[in-house]
């Protein structure tokens, strides 16, 4: 039987469940029969087992992995979904994200590059994935075809769909299982002895009372987070109309994927507020259709329900003008034809969960490895659009930097472990750990620790906290296909520079990028009035405690943009934004008498008259530290 007869048979038996009141379950520890399940490849039950050794919260690929390591640990689970979705997979086959950021070992051969055939970190269940779909972009409905004979093939998985809500089951701090609201508002009770919480926006943990961050809450900004995506799909693809694409001289292409269309950038949006478009990034699908990934929509609160159905509303009615607009900007897409959005929207960032230990930015910038690493992440720290009039940033490229096993652990909430996009980390080196190779490493090093905080008696935390259980851990990660070699690799140049312990302060609080090739920071370059009023807007938002001044009205009177910053002013626009009121001319001496700057930052100046980026991020760096006492390292 064809997959799309099987979803039908499946979508017959969700009609059935859902007016009876029962939620959609597949138990793969009980095979069914031949008639219907042969046909839909999935069984219904009229009652889950309420008792489990480990329940997975989300069906998205880090949960799927979850679930899978936990089982082939030898542990009963349940994978349990509680968006009403009807297929595996989430992001990739319901938000349609069908071409992905990677996550790549340093050292890529030029045959690798061509086939797309990568040597990829972690490697394990994601490589086991992605080798049987092939190409760097897949096509969704093969993708959740295979999701579900992964979860199918698992004895010790059984799965639940169609259920309303879910919420922890708490015993004081500890959790205990989930409590679920079936569609007809049935309530029952799963107990389990650990919940892995694999939901987009680290649903679980927040209801259960772990602490976190939201969007750039970290940096100031509660109410910014990265714009959301509407996938939306093209009918008519065709081989001569692909390789067209690979002729323009902006676009490159594969078998499956293309990327560029910068002119798209220009798309006269009809509520530029809210949306816009970037340069095309393409995923050919097996029907004749592609998949664009390309609209960014503004200002949707990923846990506000409300706000994303809005959002869903106006990335539709975006999405068939963007096409027309394509169309008769491009001629290699003229003969092309909408045809349809995606069920879900593309959220990139939600919720930050604070851990036992957060990833950094300087983890990023050192290429740090850990005891307790348990994944490997390389991804371009990515950060999308906040909004209109921001356009994004490549803020570094790290090389290869480790991922803790402490980072999943969430604070003061224990049974409980948080993975994808929602585990510690601070909301810039997020926009590398996001991406959904490195969540599913985190999922799959989940389900593995499961077995061993089970069998030892012990939490979480208590496993976060133990050299030798994680030892174990990472051994069994081993053993069952996880690659955690750390690469070798050479220090960094920038890591070497004298200015360097200001750079890091810099980027660590969002004053500056290094772009792809980590050389946009400038260190030796000139500095600039546009350069030093964002570093001073930045010490606002980030300490505002220490630094309640207006750096826009204090430097307009006496840098012009383009000329350089002296050390008098830079140290009078410091002083004025930390609300001292001093005169320029006695500047300097006050940041001396004030003891804010260390020896080794006014050695490093040599001139005065001229000061360089990397200097100016020292005086901050130095300010920062002996007046706000806030030190990055």
């Amino acid at each position: 039987m064809s997959p799309k007869k099987k979803w039908i048979v499946a979508a017959v038996w969700l009609l059935f469940a859902v007016a009876i009141g029962l939620p959609w379950f597949m138990d793969t520890a009980s095979r069914p029969s031949a008639s219907s399940a042969e046909a839909a490849g999935l069984t219904l039950s009229k009652a889950a087992i309420e008792k489990y050794d480990v329940i997975v919260a989300g069906t998205d690929p880090e949960g799927i992995a979850a679930a899978l390591s936990a089982a082939r640990n030898g542990l009963r689970v349940l994978l349990v979904d509680g968006k009403g979705r009807d297929r595996l997979g989430g992001l990739l086959t319901l938000g349609w994200l069908n071409s992905l950021d990677l996550n790549l070992a340093p050292q890529q051969t030029a045959e690798a590059k061509r086939s797309g055939n990568y040597d990829f970190l972690n490697k394990g269940i994601f490589q086991k994935w992605y080798d049987q779909l092939g190409g760097t972009s897949f096509d969704a409905n093969a993708a959740a075809d295979l999701f579900e004979q992964m979860v199918r093939d698992e004895r010790n998985i059984s799965l639940l769909l169609g259920v309303k809500s879910m919420e922890p089951k708490l015993e004081g701090k500890v959790v205990r299982g989930l409590a679920i609201t079936d569609g007809n508002g049935r309530r029952r009770v799963l107990q389990a002895r650990a919940v892995i919480d694999a939901t987009q926006d680290g649903d679980i943990a927040a209801l259960a009372g772990a602490p976190y961050t939201v969007g750039r809450e970290d940096l100031g900004n509660p109410d910014a987070r990265m714009a959301v995506t509407l996938v939306f799909k093209l009918s008519g693809m065709t081989e001569d109309i692909w390789q067209s694409f690979g002729r323009r001289k902006d676009t490159g292409v594969d078998q499956s994927s293309a990327w560029g269309f910068l002119e798209a950038s220009n798309y006269p949006s009809s509520n530029p507020d809210r949306v816009a478009l970037r340069g095309l990034n393409i995923g050919r699908q097996k029907d004749g259709t592609i998949l664009v990934n390309a609209m960014h929509i503004f200002d949707v609160d990923p846990l506000d329900p409300v706000s994303v159905q809005e959002g869903l509303r106006i990335g539709r009615r975006e999405a068939p003008l963007i096409v027309e607009f394509l169309k008769t900007t491009f001629e290699e897409m003229k003969d092309l034809s909408y045809a349809g959005t995606a069920p879900e929207l593309y959220v990139r960032e939600s919720r930050h969960l604070q851990g036992e230990y957060r990833l950094t930015m300087a983890d990023l910038m050192e290429n740090r490895d850990f005891w307790d690493a348990i994944a490997y992440g390389s991804y371009d720290v990515d950060i999308q659009r906040l909004g209109r009039g921001d356009y994004g940033a490549i803020m570094m490229s790290p090389r290869q930097y480790g991922v803790p096993f402490r980072s999943l652990v969430p604070k003061e909430i224990d049974g409980l472990l948080v993975v994808g996009r929602s585990a510690s980390f601070d909301s810039l080196p997020h926009g590398s750990a996001r991406v959904v190779p490195l969540g599913m490493a985190t999922g799959e090093a989940a389900g593995a620790a499961a077995r061993l905080a089970i069998d030892g008696g012990i939490s979480f935390r208590q496993l976060a906290a133990s050299r030798s259980g994680i030892s174990k851990l990472q051994t069994m990660l081993r053993g069952q296909g996880m690659d955690l070699r750390m690469r070798e690799a050479k220090q960094p140049a920038y890591q070497g520079h004298p200015t360097y312990p200001g750079l890091l302060a810099a980027v660590s609080m969002g004053m500056t990028l290094g772009g792809y090739d980590n050389n946009r920071w400038d260190l030796d370059g000139l500095s600039s009035k546009d350069r030093y009023l964002t570093m001073m807007q930045r010490l606002v938002k980030m300490h505002p405690r220490y630094f309640r001044g207006k750096p826009d009205g204090v430097m307009a009177g006496y840098l012009k943009s383009g000329e350089p910053v002296t050390l008098e002013n830079a140290a009078h626009a410091l002083l004025l934004t930390s609300g001292v009121q001093v005169k320029r001319e006695q500047a300097v001496a006050e940041l001396k008498k004030r003891d804010w700057i260390t020896p080794a930052t006014w050695s490093l100046i040599s001139h005065p008259g001229g000061l360089t980026n990397g200097e100016t991020f020292m005086l901050v760096r130095d300010a920062v530290a002996r007046h706000a006492g806030v030190t990055y390292r």
